[in-house]
C-alpha cells in the first residue's frame, strides 16, 4: 500500500467524521481522496473511478436536495425558517463549544416559528419536520460516501 493510498484512506475517514460531525465538508473529502488515488495511479482504471466517484457524489448531493426539502415543503416549514435555524446554529458553535451547532439549530427553527405562527405546537411539529429533515439529510450523505468508498476498496483491491 502507498503512501498515497494511505492518505486517500485517511481523508476518507475524515470524510465520515465530517458528514456526523457537520464541521468539516465530509463527502467532498472522500471524493478528495479518490481524486488523491486517481492523481497516484494515473491509469484508466483510476480516471474511470473518478468519473464513477464524481456521479455518485452528484447523485448523492441531488437527493440530498430533493429528498428533505420536498418533505419539508409538503409540511409547510419555509425556506427562510430553515436559514434562520442555520444561522442560529453557525453562532451556537461560538457561543457553545462543542454542541452549540446541535442546540442552536433547532433553538432556531422553534424561535422562528413560534414568531411566525403565534403556535407553540405548530412551533413544536415545524421543529420536528426539519430535524428529521437533517437526519435524512446525513443518512443520504453517509450512504453516498460509503457507495463511494466501497466502489473505491473494491477497484483497489480486485482491479489493480
Amino acid at each position: 500500500m502507498s503512501v498515497l493510498e494511505i492518505i486517500a484512506l485517511l481523508l476518507m475517514l475524515v470524510g465520515l467524521v465530517g458528514i456526523v460531525f457537520p464541521v468539516l465538508p465530509g463527502l467532498l473529502l472522500v471524493v478528495v481522496g479518490v481524486l488523491v488515488w486517481a492523481l497516484d495511479a494515473r491509469s484508466t482504471i483510476g480516471w474511470v473511478l473518478l468519473l464513477v466517484t464524481v456521479a455518485i457524489y452528484v447523485a448523492g448531493v441531488v437527493l440530498q436536495w430533493a429528498v428533505p426539502g420536498k418533505r419539508l415543503k409538503q409540511a409547510g416549514v419555509r425556506t427562510s425558517t430553515l436559514l434562520v435555524g442555520l444561522a442560529c446554529a453557525v453562532a451556537g458553535m461560538f457561543v457553545i463549544p462543542v454542541v452549540g451547532l446541535f442546540v442552536g439549530f433547532p433553538v432556531g427553527i422553534l424561535l422562528t416559528s413560534l414568531a411566525r405562527t403565534r403556535d407553540v405546537r405548530e412551533a413544536w411539529r415545524a421543529t420536528g419536520h426539519a430535524l428529521r429533515a437533517v437526519g435524512t439529510n446525513i443518512l443520504i450523505e453517509l450512504g453516498t460516501a460509503f457507495t463511494i468508498i466501497a466502489v473505491f476498496v473494491v477497484t483497489v483491491v480486485f482491479l489493480t
